[in-house]
């Protein structure tokens, strides 16, 4: 927190960086992977939620990894069924059991949470939350009706209800109220998320994270909320190394190539190049001499590396202002302006 005086509130950031654990390793749990986190740090608005889920759902689309479960809880609501449930002096060994119900089971779940020092009542009465299922309408509802005498439990339902209403609203498919998704870390306070890849080996998590009240008290900064997450790159890579995704994925990103006819026009189709990198398109000239290349091989350097467009210039180009613009992929050609051009590659 060296720079903490000179940071603007709400500080947003995000890295990527190596991490590592003491796990044993195995598929899909290395000691060393790499991560990308995300945080906003300095703010206690539910619409950073909202965002950062925003920007989980858009990764995934644009990886093409669609089917997955992004799911929701909050630890308040966690709280609040330990309060109903009368285990709330047990609440951390409630959930670190929880946490592996995927992986364990209702049954196992239940003799960790006795031998954990949880009275039978509570387990009996523990037992409806770990074994309802529903959608997310139903499930706001069986809480609504399961956790009203606790106010700490009806806060969080009440912030679950905002982002999950404000996510429905933004069109975020794939969104799963679950009311034992856990986290084991302790210092979540407030909203929880994990997603799921679906029909695939993988069977943990490839994204997690949540809101947390005064972790950055732990580094001399305390009172500051904070919300963030992190994609686990190397299970992401697993997931769509299976799905064989990569195969799918155009490593070139050049829009367009000019090509010049002549010497006289190179100049011009280097001026338009820096006009068009300016707006933001990725493209490029041919980089040799045109007395040393013939248009037949400048056309097959454009198809090999499927670039979209080709913008041929000539002297008649040149001295109308134009370029012959050509579609590689449908073969059509036409004359336009710079103005053209450029909604053509955007378009």
């Amino acid at each position: 927190m060296s720079y903490r005086d000179k940071l603007a509130f709400p500080f947003k950031r995000y890295q990527i960086q190596p991490v590592w654990r003491a796990d044993r390793p195995q598929k899909g749990r290395y000691q060393e992977f790499f991560q990308c986190d995300a945080d906003v740090i300095g703010s206690d608005s539910l619409y950073n939620e909202v965002e950062l889920i925003q920007i989980i759902d858009r990764v995934y689309k644009k990886l093409k990894v669609e089917n997955i479960s992004i799911k929701l809880n909050n630890r308040k609501i966690l709280q609040g069924i330990a309060e109903v449930v009368n285990a709330e002096d047990k609440f951390i060994d409630l959930t670190v059991a929880i946490d592996k119900l995927d992986k364990i089971g209702v049954d196992k779940v239940i003799e960790e949470l006795l031998s954990r020092g949880l009275t039978q009542e509570s387990v009996d009465q523990l037992k409806k939350y770990l074994e309802f299922v529903g959608n997310n309408t139903q499930t706001l509802e069986f809480l609504e009706n399961n956790i009203s005498s606790s106010e700490i439990g009806k806060k969080g339902l009440e912030e679950m209800k905002f982002i999950v209403n404000a996510l429905d609203e933004n069109n975020v498919a794939n969104l799963k109220v679950d009311i034992m998704l856990a986290r084991g870390l302790s210092y979540y306070t407030g909203t929880i998320l994990e997603v799921q890849p679906l029909g695939t080996e993988m069977k943990g998590s490839i994204n997690g994270g949540g809101r947390y009240d005064d972790l950055t008290g732990n580094f001399g900064m305390p009172g500051v909320s904070g919300v963030g997450f992190s994609f686990g790159l190397d299970r992401i890579y697993d997931v769509m190394n299976e799905l064989d995704l990569f195969k799918n994925i155009d490593l070139n990103t050049t829009k367009i190539l000019f090509i010049a006819f002549d010497e006289e026009s190179q100049n011009f189709v280097f001026n338009a190049l820096n006009k068009v990198r300016e707006m933001g398109i990725a493209s490029e000239m041919y980089p040799v001499p045109v007395s040393q290349s013939k248009m037949k091989k400048q056309m097959k350097y454009a198809d090999d590396k499927k670039i979209p467009f080709v913008a041929i210039v000539g002297s008649n180009e040149m001295e109308n202002q134009q370029f012959t613009l050509k579609n590689m992929e449908s073969g059509e050609q036409q004359l336009v302006d710079l103005e053209a051009l450029i909604a053509a590659c955007k378009s």
